[in-house]
């Protein structure tokens, strides 16, 4: 997955409070968080990460503070970050500012380190707070944001609608002649042209190159005969789209139609499974159990699904091991494949948000494989 700068989504002083609260809970007197996600999602604030460090101190009594070289001050306070923004000049030391701040740290509440932050910025602020315990942010920010408001789910629900529309043309630019890489191009472009921020992957696995889940694209010729993976996605507004179709150019390879039937059925089961109270790892038994019992369980090389939201990959994994229970809110990719090595692969994915009794789907795209004539 690329790393692009993305439209940062309208947010609200709401989730800083949601952060204070499972700070409390979990016994963290802080966040440090750098730019990424987590800053976004807090503040609403987007900007690279770069050599000079911009740092969020996010207090859980409320005292927070938004760190960033001088040179960006006057973006950050016209973002309106809503929080104080210290800039710091170059020869002044960032590190001792944040300890000042914090009082220099205290070994019987835990800092909670971005999971993003570089490591000359990590190892910095421990050498200016040796007192100080660490932990990973994620324990708090995993909270606040797994669960999405109404609003943030309609920011998905809008990014699915715009990756339908790309799929919808698919079909079109698949023929014989062409090349994985063309493909590629043109689905980029129909991303944009739909409304996508940016495009942070387009996978284009045409014939045995579809075995492979992260293909990507390459100078491969699509061939009459071809079954294509299509997997595509990016933001927009900040949320994120990611979805998968299947694609035969003329007639299917010999066995493929039996093994997509098992692929949608194992989709379904584990769509179906969705709900408040089953944990995460029942969803992927759910989709594993049928591509299992159908003979094809070692062809399934990867976890059922993953969160999604200001990331494409966040939690919750969908994954054997994680007895994190579903509430309303969560949204996640369900996304099952068989992958036969030389021959041809195949993923149904789309993205589903656990609402009060059930789920709904974000993506409406057909779930048929979609067979693509030689002479339209």
């Amino acid at each position: 997955m690329s790393a692009t700068t993305h439209t940062a989504p309208t947010t609200s002083t709401s989730r800083l409070d949601r952060a204070v609260t499972a700070m409390e809970a979990a016994g963290v007197r802080a966040l440090l968080i750098g730019p990424g996600a987590d800053l976004r999602h807090l503040i609403g604030y987007d900007t690279h990460p770069l050599e000079r460090m911009t740092l969020l101190v996010a207090a859980a009594d409320g005292n927070h503070l938004l760190v960033v070289p001088e040179l960006e001050r006057a973006r950050a306070e016209a973002a309106g970050v809503g929080v104080p923004v210290h800039g710091f000049g170059e020869t002044d030391d960032p590190f001792a500012l944040v300890a000042a701040h914090l009082d220099g740290g205290r070994a019987d509440e835990a800092i909670g380190v971005g999971d993003q932050l570089w490591a000359r910025f990590v190892l910095g602020l421990q050498d200016a707070m040796p007192g100080a315990t660490w932990t990973p942010a994620s324990a708090v920010t995993r909270q606040v944001r797994m669960a999405k408001t109404p609003e943030e789910v309609a920011g998905l629900r809008a990014a699915g609608r715009a990756i339908d529309a790309v799929h919808a043309q698919v079909p079109g630019l698949l023929r014989p002649g062409r090349t994985e890489d063309e493909v590629g191009r043109d689905i980029a472009e129909a991303m944009l042209a739909a409304g996508h921020d940016a495009i942070d992957f387009v996978i284009v696995g045409s014939g045995p190159n579809g075995a492979s889940p992260h293909h990507e694209t390459s100078d491969r010729v699509i061939q009459a005969g071809d079954a294509v993976v299509v997997d595509i996605g990016g933001p927009v507004d900040g949320w994120f789209s990611d979805c998968t179709r299947c694609y035969v150019v003329g007639e299917e390879p010999e066995g493929y139609a039996e093994a997509y039937a098992v692929l949608k059925a194992a989709q379904q089961a584990a769509v179906d499974h969705v709900r408040p109270g089953v944990t995460a790892e029942s969803v992927d038994r759910a989709a594993r159990q049928v591509i299992t019992d159908a003979g094809y369980g070692e062809a399934f090389i990867h976890r059922t699904g993953h969160g999604i939201g200001l990331e494409v990959h966040e939690e919750p994994y969908i994954v054997e091991g994680n007895d994190l229970v579903l509430t309303e809110g969560m949204t996640f990719s369900i996304e099952p494949g068989i992958y036969l090595e030389g021959r041809f692969g195949m993923r149904l994915e789309d993205i589903v948000a656990v609402t009060a009794d059930g789920v709904e789907r974000l993506n409406a795209a057909d779930h048929d494989r979609v067979m693509v004539p030689l002479n339209p």
